[in-house]
């Protein structure tokens, strides 16, 4: 089993932080690699813990997505203030940090671009510089391996909250790594301290790593969810469901329109590398297509080493436009606090994907660009890799 920067801060007994009044930003799943969470690992290393912070989906993990908002309260046990980074604050106010020493931040990460863990880190780390804070980021494993990166990258026309830094959908980062290199490169100039993993290795898979899956958000039950979520995060931005109310969000896929056996054939025949589509029937129980009966399929990863997961989201997407255009839309802002760009756009990080499929010229004509991108990234992040 690896050990987690929460593992090796506990095995350390918090000497990094001494007296200072410390605030933590954390979730449900900020937990050692015996579960236990960040907030008792500080306490049982004696720090002065007297704030919390939480990102999207709340610090209990129980609101849903997509600018479903949770307000700020007092801890009931440790009678702290509990801030909300998800509400009318996305960045921490002066009056959050007021008297805060250090920061730690022990948030989980799915390795991709729209997963907004990272962005509320960042605003973090930007506040601290602004206030001259210290931040400490426990580090923990991309859990769909960090040894590929895939997809375009980020122009920063379109930066959001699911995109401040041009980075590929497929990052291939830790959170630890992908802060220290935006620090550098948008010159932040926050004294960062990212406490690394022992044991880890960029090609490890969640389930090489012995760690618990503590699920991150309400809808990424398992790691296999994970794998699939950088591509298929872009249904979201179309009137496709993309599997929410149902058990496996993300891994399902459907429509009312449409016939589950000739979808599932037409997208094993276009011969995607890695995954199996099985075709399957499904009722949503919220969210898109609510109580309707929907065909699609479920996306089965067969080979994780070969599994692109953007290119198969993009070509589904692709697929589905040309072979259903009378029921084909993207959908309508707001998306992520977005209220004038398609969504579509917000998350895929530009209008490309929209307008290759609406020209009728093909998704295949992204991914020469993609390769650019991708061997661009490779070069400015190799000097910031940890491991």
């Amino acid at each position: 089993m690896i050990a987690t920067g929460c593992d090796i801060f506990l095995r350390e007994s918090g000497t990094l932080l001494g007296a200072r009044r410390t605030g933590l930003l954390a979730n449900p799943a900020s937990v050692s690699s015996s579960l236990m969470h960040a907030t008792d690992v500080l306490l049982a290393c004696g720090v002065r813990l007297d704030r919390l912070f939480g990102p999207q989906h709340g610090i209990r993990g129980d609101t849903q997505a997509n600018m479903i908002e949770w307000e700020g309260f007092t801890h009931p046990g440790l009678r702290i203030p509990v801030h909300s980074l998800y509400g009318k604050e996305r960045s921490p106010s002066r009056e959050m940090l007021e008297g805060c020493e250090a920061v730690v931040i022990d948030l989980p990460d799915v390795g991709a671009r729209p997963y907004t863990y990272l962005w509320t880190s960042l605003l973090m780390v930007r506040a601290c510089a602004e206030a001259g804070i210290e931040v400490f980021v426990f580090d923990r494993p991309n859990p769909i391996g960090a040894d590929a990166v895939e997809g375009a990258l980020l122009d920063r026309r379109y930066r959001s909250f699911v995109g401040l830094y041009p980075l590929p959908m497929r990052h291939g980062l830790t959170i630890g790594e992908a802060l220290s290199l935006i620090n550098v490169k948008e010159s932040i100039g926050c004294g960062l301290t990212v406490v690394k993993m022992e044991g880890w290795r960029r090609s490890m898979q969640f389930e090489e790593t012995g760690l618990p899956w503590v699920l991150p958000s309400p809808n990424m039950p398992t790691p296999d969810t994970a794998r699939v979520y950088p591509g298929a995060v872009l249904l979201e931005g179309t009137n496709l469901s993309e599997g929410r109310g149902t058990t496996r969000p993300f891994e399902i896929v459907g429509a009312p329109w449409i016939d589950p056996h000739s979808f599932a054939a037409e997208l094993s025949s276009l011969g995607l590398e890695g995954v199996a589509f099985r075709p399957l029937a499904f009722t949503p129980t919220w969210d898109k297509h609510a109580g309707k009966l929907c065909g699609g399929v479920q996306i089965h990863v067969t080979d994780r080493r070969r599994f692109h997961p953007v290119k198969c989201g993009v070509a589904i997407i692709g697929f589905a436009a040309a072979r259903y255009p009378e029921h084909f839309r993207w959908s309508d802002p707001p998306y992520e606090y977005e209220y004038d760009r398609p969504p579509i756009d917000v998350i895929y990080g530009g209008p490309e994907l929209r307008e290759a499929v609406d020209s009728g010229a093909g998704v295949a004509s992204l991914f020469a660009q993609w390769e650019k991108d991708e061997h661009a990234f490779e070069e400015e992040r190799s000097s910031h890799l940890l491991y």
